[in-house]
C-alpha cells in the first residue's frame, strides 16, 4: 500500500511538473508582448488572402506623410554607395527601392517582412526592377532574422508599434547592426487630445515610451531628424552601443 501511494504521489508530481513546463513553453513567445498592444494588430498582414494592391494604394498615396516626404527622408539618412541598409517592415517596398538606388550595386538592402503577401510582392519587384543588391528576408514577430553585424543602418517606418515582442525584436536588431551603426525609427505622434482617435488607439504608446524601450536595448538617441511638413510623425536617430 505504501508503495502504491508513493507511486501515485510521484505520478501526480510528474504530471504537475509537465503541465507547468508546457504552460511556460506556450507562454514564452508572448513573454514581452506589451499588455496595451491592440489584439490582432498584425492579423491582416499575416493572412494568406491579404490584398497587396489595396495596401499599395494605401501606403503609396501622396496624402500619407511619409510617402509624400520619402525623398527628403532618404536624403536625410545620408546614404552612400556601398552602404548596407535593412528596411524593417518593408511593406510594398517604396523605401527599399529608394535605398537600393542610394547604395548602388556595391551596397545591399535587406527588405525584412513577416507578411506572406508583401514577401511575394517584394520578390517579384526585385526581379522586375533588376535589383541584385536587394534581398528579401522573411522575419518573425520576435526576430528580424538578419545575420549578426550584417547592416550599417536599420530603418523602421510606421512599423515599430506593430512589434508584438519588442524586447526580442530589438535584441535581434541590436545584433544585426554593426557596432557604431544606426537605427532610424519613424513613428506616429501619440498625444492625447491632439492625435486622431484611430492612431491614438492603434499606436500603443508615446514617443517617450518607445524611446525608453529602444535605449534599454542598447541604443543611444543621437538626434531627431526634422522634415518640414511631416506633421503626423517624428523621426529618431539612434546609435548602436557596445
Amino acid at each position: 500500500m505504501f508503495w502504491l501511494m508513493t507511486s501515485r504521489t510521484a505520478l501526480i508530481a510528474a504530471t504537475l511538473s509537465l503541465i507547468t513546463l508546457l504552460s511556460a513553453a506556450c507562454a514564452k513567445p508572448d513573454a514581452d508582448r506589451p499588455n496595451d498592444l491592440p489584439d490582432g494588430i498584425n492579423d491582416n498582414f499575416l493572412s494568406e488572402d491579404m490584398d497587396v494592391d489595396r495596401y499599395k494604394d494605401r501606403f503609396e498615396g501622396e496624402s500619407r506623410g511619409v510617402y509624400a516626404k520619402r525623398f527628403e527622408i532618404v536624403e536625410a539618412l545620408d546614404l552612400t554607395p556601398g552602404d548596407t541598409v535593412a528596411d524593417i517592415g518593408a511593406g510594398t517596398g517604396f523605401f527599399s527601392f529608394l535605398f537600393a538606388e542610394a547604395v548602388g550595386r556595391t551596397g545591399k538592402v535587406f527588405g525584412v517582412e513577416i507578411s506572406p503577401g508583401f514577401i511575394d510582392h517584394l520578390r517579384k519587384e526585385k526581379i522586375s526592377r533588376g535589383l541584385g543588391q536587394f534581398y528579401v528576408v522573411e522575419g518573425t514577430t520576435a526576430s528580424v532574422e538578419l545575420e549578426e553585424a550584417s547592416t550599417d543602418l536599420a530603418f523602421i517606418c510606421d512599423v515599430y508599434h506593430h512589434f508584438e515582442t519588442p524586447e526580442a525584436s530589438l535584441a535581434s536588431l541590436h545584433a544585426a547592426i554593426r557596432p557604431g551603426g544606426s537605427l532610424v525609427v519613424i513613428e506616429f505622434h501619440r498625444i492625447e487630445g491632439v492625435t486622431n482617435d484611430f492612431i491614438y488607439k492603434h499606436v500603443r504608446a508615446s514617443r517617450e515610451v518607445f524611446q525608453a524601450e529602444i535605449e534599454a536595448a542598447g541604443f543611444r538617441l543621437t538626434n531627431d531628424i526634422e522634415i518640414d511638413g511631416l506633421d503626423d510623425n517624428y523621426i529618431l536617430h539612434f546609435e548602436r552601443l557596445n
